[in-house]
């Protein structure tokens, strides 16, 4: 098999160009300066000349509260830009799969959202996310749709690295505790999509680490796990305005990957552990 993968750069990128290349498997990772997810005409030839027979999509615009005011572009990236993608994919039959996220949902209730449950995101990255995930099922006749949340790895920025680095420098952080989900280690969610591309199990999944917390007390224990004596002080979402809205819920339910055979992810303690250890010293 022979896999294409955008947005090497990433988090999540830079883990599944790693795990395919500890299981010999034919590969190339590209990034924005290699082919631009904006020109439809670039992203066609180069999935075209490389010819994969499998595409793991974790390129996208990720700057949530940006993406209020620079919309234009979070939508030409994250909604044209996987359009072009999933014509290119389908044109030269390869599997896709394209990675989405919670905030496809409207984040109410307390239950995990079902992969049915009624789309209603509550800012632009969500709903440009969203058009992604309808261009994907709309053209692609061999797809995978994963969404993850709360997400972080070795490689880029994410909470719990700017949880260590404030966590260093002051007393005590204030932290929003009204919003609940589930951590996703990119290390972990790797070798998942690399099983996934193995099969012909197509359709809708959800994928995160196990065990469901909220940031503030994700924070805590980000804070007791690196031996920090920062104290979290848990506030809520009013106290902490944002630019984007960002959902009370993001509760995930794995029932599609059980029903697939697909085994669910570790829990998110243990994740953050060997993450922690990974980053030491870096």
């Amino acid at each position: 098999m022979k896999v294409l993968v955008t947005g090497v750069t990433g988090q999540l990128g830079l883990d599944v160009l790693k795990e395919l290349k500890h299981r010999q498997t034919e590969c190339k990772g590209v990034s924005s300066k290699d082919m631009n997810l904006t020109d439809a005409d670039e992203v066609r030839r180069v999935i075209t000349d490389y010819h994969p027979d499998a595409i793991i999509h974790c390129g996208a615009y990720t700057a949530v509260d940006k993406a209020e005011d620079d919309y234009i572009k979070c939508m030409n990236v994250n909604a044209e830009g996987t359009v072009a993608v999933a014509k290119a994919a389908e044109e030269i039959g390869a599997k896709l799969i394209y990675i989405s996220t919670d905030y496809v949902f409207d984040g109410q209730g307390n239950l995990p959202f079902e992969t049915t449950n009624e789309k209603v995101p509550l800012n632009m990255y969500g709903l440009s996310k969203l058009f992604g995930e309808q261009a994907v099922q709309m053209i692609s006749s061999r797809y995978f749709i994963v969404r993850i949340s709360w997400v972080f790895g070795v490689n880029g920025n994410n909470f719990v690295k700017t949880m260590l680095r404030l966590g260093k420098e002051k007393e005590q952080l204030t932290v929003v505790s009204d919003q609940w989900g589930s951590p996703t280690y990119t290390a972990d969610l790797a070798p998942l999509l690399c099983d996934m591309i193995e099969t012909e199990k197509y359709g809708v999944y959800h994928a995160t680490n196990e065990g469901i917390t909220n940031w503030a007390a994700f924070a805590a224990v980000i804070m007791k796990e690196a031996d920090l004596p920062c104290k979290i002080i848990p506030i809520t979402s009013d106290q902490y305005p944002t630019k984007a809205v960002r959902p009370h819920n993001s509760r995930l339910s794995k029932r599609s990957l059980d029903e697939a055979g697909f085994r669910r992810l570790p829990d998110w303690h243990d994740a953050l552990r060997r993450y922690i250890g990974a980053i030491a010293g870096k």
